[in-house]
């Protein structure tokens, strides 16, 4: 029996994205690979949503090539995307994490086994039959992780998880993702908040108006940036 193919690496080889006239990414050339946490970061506008949903596969390049393991226009089984304000179904939390499974065709059987696992990895247990909408936000971004963890996905692509949350509801949101990555996922995440990059580590992207400005690891980004821009976005300035 053939082991199932790896969407990893993702390998962006001169990939621009445009809307009419406007230029949203820029001649990118990236490689996501196995490992530590990638973090997008830069100021508003520059294209880290973009970037997420191309790897997703939920956009097409304008030009370029963009591959996943070597291969092109691959089914994102092994990939799931969490956006900044996720959307609950009018069900309990165990109920949402029930119809994702479903989705990912887990069979029946497995189903209740499977749904408490993933609650209690969110810290969710004892809300299983709380209706999901009723839920703080804190809450219901831990039970959005477990919907895209039940697809038990190679890839995990979040967009500013925790840009709403409180300092408590964002460590929690946090931990998981670190418990992910420990696991073996691939985590890409975007950020805006600096603290967040120094306590998740790994590499950072650090993309300016659709293009790729700098890329290396954390502490070198955040302590000694090589570019300009990198140094006043590091700074708290505005980048222009």
């Amino acid at each position: 029996m053939r082991a199932p193919s790896s969407d990893l690496p993702v390998v962006f080889d001169g990939v621009s994205l445009q809307a009419g006239a406007t230029t949203i990414l820029d001649c990118l050339s990236l490689t996501i690979a196995p490992g530590a946490p990638t973090l997008i970061v830069g100021p508003n506008g520059a294209g880290k949503t973009t970037l997420l949903r191309l790897c997703m596969g939920l956009a097409v390049p304008s030009a370029g090539r963009l591959t996943w393991g070597g291969r092109t226009n691959t089914a994102p089984t092994r990939r799931a995307i969490l956006f900044q304000r996720p959307v609950m179904l009018r069900r309990t939390a165990a109920a949402n994490i029930a119809y994702a499974l479903a989705h990912a065709g887990i069979p029946r059987g497995r189903r209740p086994g499977r749904i408490a696992e993933l609650l209690g990895r969110v810290g969710l247990l004892d809300l299983a039959q709380r209706p999901a909408r009723r839920l703080s936000g804190g809450e219901q971004q831990r039970l959005a992780l477990a919907r895209a963890l039940a697809r038990d996905p190679e890839l995990l692509l979040l967009d500013e998880p925790t840009a709403n949350l409180d300092p408590a509801a964002t460590r929690g949101v946090e931990e998981i993702v670190l418990m992910a990555a420990q696991s073996g996922i691939k985590i890409v995440m975007a950020s805006h908040d600096l603290g967040q990059v120094r306590r998740l580590g790994g590499d950072v992207v650090f993309l300016v108006r659709g293009r790729l400005c700098e890329q290396g690891s954390s502490e070198a980004f955040l302590n000694t940036p090589s570019t300009s821009e990198a140094a006043t976005f590091v700074r708290g300035d505005l980048v222009i």
